[in-house]
């Protein structure tokens, strides 16, 4: 299958000695939906630098679409759109005129600009902002704009780091619409996110950096299928006196009416009511603690998270 991105050996030591990146090896398939996942200053933000051509490589070998990004920098940087985590945006020039001077920095004229401007303002909602500048606008309406920015020059690989970041649950719905559909067209996302149901919900694939080590490098099935225990947040209409033993389910009391059960993945979850129905505890309500992703990734991590 043919390779979106590619990273051979990459190092990256910045100039107080400090190793970023050590040595890592990734792919990335085309037309995949790709989610990169690390805690804060694992090395997410140097890895999308490099590939952008924003920082330098130490040393190692980087190919988008092929091409290698040292010799052939012109060519990935048509490739690739990037919707960064801060906002850029000048703050004092109408968006819609904002997307045509950046599509000119790509050479597109004017009005391939305008046309391109419309179909994507319609797509992301905010065409009847065209004549605002960024400031009228709300911090969502900001964020569709940058979506909007990084496509305007229709690359074939969109970086989107923490695109959902700071926004409501119902655009964040929507935004997932809008980047399933255009991967579903064939444009290859790499998504950073620390909202780890995002990227359980749209990734086809991920990998987990720690230390600027690569530690996961998996389909996300293969996630579902490593975790082989899961656990429940239980309310009951009786009281929980106590802990209680039973066979095949790992019970601890939380307060008088919540339990946590924690069983394997193939025990359901009417059978984890009907076993407790036989103690005389009738469930009222019954949630996942944690999704599989947000487990494995805390194990992973954990020594990240607690030092």
């Amino acid at each position: 299958m043919e390779k979106a991105l590619k990273i051979i050996n990459l190092n990256k030591i910045y100039r107080n000695n400090i190793r970023a990146l050590d040595n890592i090896n990734l792919t990335v398939n085309k037309g995949d939906l790709f989610a990169f996942l690390g805690p804060n200053g694992a090395g997410k933000s140097t890895v999308i630098g490099i590939i952008s051509s924003l920082v330098n490589i130490s040393s190692g070998e980087v190919y988008v679409l092929g091409e290698n990004i040292k010799k052939n920098p012109d060519f990935v940087k048509r490739q690739i759109g990037l919707v960064p985590q801060e906002y850029n945006l000048c703050q004092f020039i109408p968006i819609e005129e904002t997307m045509i001077n950046v599509a000119g920095f790509f050479g597109i004229n004017r009005q391939d600009a305008e046309k391109r401007t419309y179909t994507l303002f319609n797509q992301l909602g905010i065409w009847d902002k065209r004549k605002n500048t960024p400031r009228e606008l709300s911090g969502g309406m900001k964020r569709r704009l940058m979506i909007a920015r990084a496509l305007i020059h229709d690359p074939k690989i969109l970086i989107l780091d923490e695109p959902t970041a700071g926004v409501d649950t119902e655009l964040r719905l929507t935004m997932w619409e809008f980047f399933q559909e255009i991967n579903s067209r064939g444009t290859t996302i790499i998504l950073t996110t620390h909202y780890l149901e995002e990227a359980e919900r749209l990734c086809k694939n991920l990998a987990i950096i720690h230390k600027g080590n690569i530690i996961q490098n998996s389909s996300m099935n293969e996630v579902f299928e490593m975790k082989n225990k899961h656990t429940y947040i239980i309310k009951t209409s009786e009281i929980i006196e106590k802990d209680i033993i039973l066979k095949n389910l790992l019970f601890k009391k939380v307060d008088s009416t919540t339990c946590e059960i924690t069983v394997t993945n193939n025990m359901t979850v009417t059978e984890i009511i009907e076993t407790l129905k036989l103690i005389n505890l009738n469930v009222l309500n019954i949630i996942s603690k944690r999704n599989k992703l947000e487990e494995l990734f805390m194990d992973l991590t954990k020594e990240e998270i607690t030092t």
